[in-house]
């Protein structure tokens, strides 16, 4: 079950992070390169944080072919995609939900403790995203005000709350990954968030005062 979502994860971040290749006019090498790194970062610092080497993306060749696979169908059908309202957004949503407790579930495998579980699997959701937004020179979503982190935080705790509970994993893994997409769907569609900080330049020392 973790192998088929970290798969399944991997074909959507792919596909988010084709996307915004495409979208940024990027040619086929570079949005299969922002395919990979949206589609891996995240499971690559899982990975090497719990100690699992070779990191799987790079161990087993199919991440590589999901992700080129993804980021091809992406380039050649692209406006098939489009037709979904923030096709981006909403593949990442997905990504993100799939991958935040997968890396809860395999941390928690390896030994570490809850807090560190539900961080980590904090990290393997937005790893992906942060890779591809820094890539082509935009501010993470992850430092935005809407929810993204937090809703990655709320699946992979579910994930690490019901396993000390001794719930079943199937509905545990499920449960987790609809609360982290209910969220994050919210704040695409509804503006859910985060106070944002303001700086209000009539409250700043003018020049003047030096």
């Amino acid at each position: 079950m973790l192998w088929i979502l970290d798969l399944l994860g991997t074909f959507v971040f792919a596909i988010s992070g084709a996307m915004l290749g495409v979208r940024k006019q990027l040619d086929l090498f570079g949005v299969l390169v922002l395919s990979f790194a949206a589609a891996t970062s995240g499971g690559l610092a899982r990975d090497v944080v719990i100690g699992a080497l070779p990191p799987a993306a790079l161990a087993d060749w199919r991440y590589l072919g999901v992700s080129v696979l993804a980021g091809v169908l992406t380039f050649y059908r692209f406006r098939l995609v489009e037709k979904m309202q923030n096709p981006v957004q909403i593949f990442d949503a997905m990504g993100l939900a799939l991958f935040c407790v997968a890396g809860a579930w395999k941390s928690l495998a390896f030994g570490l403790s809850p807090i560190g579980a539900v961080l980590l699997g904090m990290l393997t959701g937005i790893g992906g995203g942060i890779a591809r937004d820094l890539l082509v020179a935009e501010v993470p979503r992850v430092l935005r005000s809407e929810l993204y982190a937090v809703a990655a935080l709320a699946g992979a705790a579910v994930v690490v709350v019901g396993s000390r509970l001794g719930l079943p994993p199937t509905p545990l893994l499920a449960g987790g990954a609809l609360l982290c997409f209910f969220l994050r769907f919210m704040a695409i569609r509804h503006g859910w968030g985060l106070p944002v900080a303001r700086h209000d330049d009539a409250d700043s020392p003018s020049s003047d005062d030096s």
